[in-house]
């Protein structure tokens, strides 16, 4: 009798602890007195769709998720993107190798989400799977109250997410980075399997990685 309850226990044991294996990543403060020169950004901006699979460091991630959609504000929360009356709707999904995260700006922390690896579920094109970090543009609703029809959501959804997309791009263009944004999502597939809400919507999704060829 005491063997089988200790075999009970230790099984136990084990589910919770395969349950709790994706720890939050505590990301280094972000470097903000780095970069080139904005115009020379904006030259060198472009889409890249060829990728190496080596993971971007710590804190080039950390540079990376501040510049999308940082609190650049710390007296108001405010952002590094702007978001329709201040709702800050989007939530950044961070799909890793080892799983899916939800990025905090406010607490500069990878929260887990899911542990799996979701890279190339996020896309529809082989390259997806291939790169190290993909980002998930997610539009929570709940956040965007009841002062706008409902019909009017989704297209200040659709702009905020172009105005961090775009920072993702100039942050890569500033770093040596490959990026591409994508339209081209499975939602019905991708949803589930990030646990999304009904309230939830993913918007865009974008490729990041260092680039295995000059496109």
């Amino acid at each position: 009798m005491k063997k089988s309850l200790i075999l009970v226990c230790v099984c136990l044991l084990g589910i919770v602890t395969a349950g709790q294996a994706l720890e939050p990543i505590q990301l280094p403060a972000p470097q903000t007195d780095g970069g080139r020169p904005l115009m020379q950004v904006l030259k060198d901006r472009q889409t890249m769709r060829s990728y190496r699979p080596d993971a971007l460091p710590d804190q080039m991630l950390s540079n990376l998720l501040w510049a999308a959609f940082g609190i650049n504000r710390e007296d108001s929360g405010k952002r590094t993107a702007p978001s329709a009356v201040n709702w800050q709707e989007i939530d950044i999904y961070v799909a890793l190798e080892k799983g899916l995260y939800v990025y905090d700006a406010k607490a500069n922390v990878l929260n887990p989400v899911v542990e799996k690896d979701l890279r190339a579920a996020t896309g529809m094109q082989p390259f997806v799977g291939e790169a190290p970090l993909n980002l998930v543009f997610v539009a929570d609703f709940t956040k965007m109250g009841d002062r706008l029809p409902e019909d009017m959501k989704l297209p200040m959804a659709n702009a905020d997410a172009g105005f961090i997309s775009q920072n993702v791009y100039l942050f890569c263009a500033s770093e040596g980075l490959g990026t591409v944004v994508r339209a081209m999502v499975d939602r019905d597939t991708l949803g589930p399997l990030m646990q999304l809400r009904e309230d939830q919507k993913i918007i865009l999704a974008q490729t990041v990685g260092f680039p295995k060829t000059t496109e």
